[in-house]
């Protein structure tokens, strides 16, 4: 016969599990994990039961599970109940079926916290979701130990997740203690699937970097592969500010939002302080496409610029493009290329070499000062670009865009392009790794540049 309930209580002996009590088909009480009271309590009564779970739950919610330990088909789940009288009731109910009930306190999926399964070497999870989330595309997977401390450096404690590679675990993480033992961690199934020799690369846009921003995920992920990353503050809507990244020596800061997933270009970046809370009202009105916004340590920058990698098949190019000082001006076009020194393409792409070895292909921001080059922004894969094309094609008619005119009217000539028979030349000396450059690509549009300065 398959009890759950005798389950959750010998789990309960191994890890912080949600608090619930439960009851045989006379409504006896079997067992009992509720925060403030010993384990297995004896309560006195199914209301006084309730009336405990209900106390201790921060929801002051429950669900009710039952099931039948002689048929291992799932039978009825009530999700959410809050009423004391409303959960006997059910309980009753229930019972009067032969069932057994467990009653277990809600835990929201939305709290800004993530679920999901640590087998191997990998850990995967999403936010707003249960364990179950791995089942779907776009949950984020990562070594285990860059996710484990990935979710450390975000939500400022360490999740209670040391068990061995051979022993698959379903979580949630919290940023509320919740359960039992009032921790952030919740266990919800621990199993021993023997030795396993998962393994997973490191790859977004995925669930977990729309939920905190794309440009934030990719940053992080370079600070904790200790590549030189500006220390950033992160001003998030759905978790608590945190922050990462190495001082730089610069008390300026600069503002940047980071949209759940790139938008080359399009929202503010500037340097200097400024509302944060006004600027996402003025921005992103209805919330749901800026998901944070970061304040970043200043660079004394001498140059600054983009790193492309083409997708050649038999020899890899990187191209390398910036200008003298900051660079946000050469991104959107309203700043020439220049010839950069062989130092700083040197000292450039031995960076590249750092990222490459340990993500792949990348394309990143950068900026120099006159010690080091910092990353400012980094996504993963390679581009179609090489040379002067932006993106590989052949058209019957091209529009030609003066740079000078913006990325918000490219953006504008973009969508009014119907038809691959039509492709855009870029008039002006703009860069390759540029803003306009990176929307033109995401748009699958033939394009390339014409110089003006030849």
């Amino acid at each position: 016969m398959h009890y759950k309930d005798t389950i959750l209580d010998q789990l309960a002996g191994k890890a912080n599990i949600a608090q619930f009590v439960s009851f045989a088909p006379n409504l006896q009480q079997r067992y009992a994990r509720v925060h403030g009271y010993e384990a297995n309590n004896s309560f006195a009564s199914l209301n006084d039961a309730i009336e405990a779970i209900i106390s201790q739950s921060y929801e002051s919610s429950v669900n009710i599970r039952s099931f039948d330990p002689n048929n291992p088909k799932n039978r009825d789940f009530i999700y959410g109940l809050k009423n004391i009288d409303e959960i006997q009731s059910a309980v009753k109910r229930l019972a009067s079926q032969g069932l057994y009930t467990i009653v277990n306190e809600t835990i929201d999926i939305c709290d800004g916290g993530v679920s999901g399964v640590l087998i191997g070497d990998v850990i995967e999870f999403a936010p707003d979701d249960t364990p179950r989330c791995v089942e779907k595309p776009g949950t984020a997977a990562l070594p285990r130990q860059l996710g484990l401390n990935l979710l450390e450096a975000v939500y400022g404690f360490k999740p209670k997740l040391n068990y061995a590679s051979d022993i698959r675990v379903e979580f949630s993480i919290h940023p509320l203690r919740r359960g039992f033992l009032q921790d952030h961690t919740i266990i919800w199934e621990l199993e021993n699937v023997g030795i396993n020799h998962s393994t997973s690369e490191i790859y977004w846009p995925n669930r977990f970097s729309r939920f905190i921003g794309d440009k934030v995920f990719g940053l992080l992920v370079a600070h904790l592969l200790e590549l030189p990353v500006p220390e950033t503050i992160v001003l998030s809507r759905r978790v608590a500010p945190f922050r990462f990244g190495k001082t730089t020596g610069n008390a300026e800061v600069w503002f940047r939002t980071c949209p759940s997933v790139q938008v080359p270009g399009k929202f503010t970046t500037q340097r200097g302080w400024c509302d944060p809370f006004e600027l996402m009202a003025a921005e992103d009105p209805q919330g749901n496409t800026i998901a944070s916004i970061i304040a970043q340590a200043g660079i004394d920058a001498t140059y600054s610029g983009g790193l492309v990698v083409t997708e050649k098949t038999d020899n890899e190019e990187i191209i390398i493009e910036g200008t003298p000082g900051f660079g946000e001006q050469f991104m959107t076009g309203q700043k020439k290329r220049c010839v950069l020194p062989d130092e700083i393409i040197v000292s450039v792409k031995a960076l590249y070499n750092q990222v490459f070895a340990k993500l792949g292909p990348v394309r990143m921001e950068w900026v120099a000062d006159s010690k080091q080059i910092w990353l400012v922004q980094l996504h993963c894969g390679k581009t179609k670009s090489s040379g002067n094309t932006i993106y590989p094609g052949n058209t019957q008619f091209y529009h030609r865009f003066e740079v000078e005119r913006g990325l918000e009217e490219l953006r504008n000539l973009i969508s009014t392009i119907k038809s691959k028979e039509e492709g855009i030349i870029l008039v002006g000396d703009v860069g390759i790794t540029s803003h306009l450059g990176d929307v033109l690509r995401r748009a699958e549009i033939p394009s390339r540049i014409e110089p003006t300065n030849k």
